[in-house]
């Protein structure tokens, strides 16, 4: 297994990911969970996986100075253009998370890093980097693809032949990620590196509405109510999408 890049399925991700309310839901909570975390001045921003650039784009009209580190051309293109089009300036770098270190000199007050783990062949080998690549006093922001969600649904189709063979990892042309990550042992694995300081859930429970009860849903009331559970302890570790913000240690 290697880390999977996106270079032929840039223009599907982002019309699956960002066309709808998914992507809505999940920029809305990472937004408010970075909101309520970081302090009002601007920081120096490091976006490792930065696709096409969603976050970054808020966080430099926030007034944030922003770094986008991206492996594949045309999500790197793609998120020039959606900069270019806001007005909005940054340093882009094409490059896999394993040339950062020798690249930037001076680590940055806050490193993203959304929807990376679960493309790579070693997730757990970019833990050490991102934390040198942190500030002392900074924060990562660590979004990842959740197993255990994956398992529920699985659950709830009935799926149970695919669940006795831990069959987790999507097809080769797939969007499902090669590898889920338990957020146990991800847990296990950052506590030599990192503090978790909040912890939410991405679509706590869209993903799981039948679908004729999304197409009535109004997104403004999906917004509102993903929010309003993100951070319940019996729903939070639902999300298809888990975000811990973290401190280092």
């Amino acid at each position: 297994m290697s880390d999977r890049h996106f270079d032929e399925l840039a223009t599907r991700f982002a019309e699956k990911i960002y066309g709808g309310a998914k992507g809505a839901i999940r920029l809305a909570v990472l937004q408010a969970d970075l909101a309520e975390a970081l302090p009002d001045r601007p920081l120096r921003v490091l976006d490792v996986g930065a696709g096409l650039g969603h976050m970054s784009l808020w966080l430099a009209q926030r007034g944030h100075q922003v770094t986008l580190a991206e492996p594949a051309e045309p999500m790197l293109e793609g998120a020039r253009q959606r900069f270019a089009e806001a007005g909005q300036s940054a340093t882009l770098i094409q490059a896999p998370w394993q040339e950062l270190l020798g690249q930037l000199q001076e680590p940055f007050d806050l490193v993203l890093c959304h929807a990376v783990l679960e493309w790579l062949a070693e997730p757990a080998a970019i833990l050490p980097v991102l934390h040198q690549l942190t500030a002392k006093d900074g924060w990562l922001s660590l979004a990842f693809y959740n197993k255990d969600a994956l398992i529920y649904r699985n659950l709830l189709k009935g799926h149970f032949r695919k669940l006795r063979k831990e069959h987790f990892a999507g097809e080769k042309q797939s969007l499902t990620p090669q590898q889920p990550v338990d957020p146990r042992e991800l847990a296990t694995q950052l506590a030599a590196y990192w503090q978790v300081e909040s912890r939410s859930g991405v679509r706590v429970f869209h993903d799981y509405m039948p679908q004729q009860f999304q197409a009535k849903a109004e997104l403004i009331d999906l917004l509102e109510m993903e929010l309003a559970h993100r951070r319940h302890p019996s729903f939070e570790g639902l999300g298809r999408y888990l975000h811990w913000i973290c401190r280092p240690r």
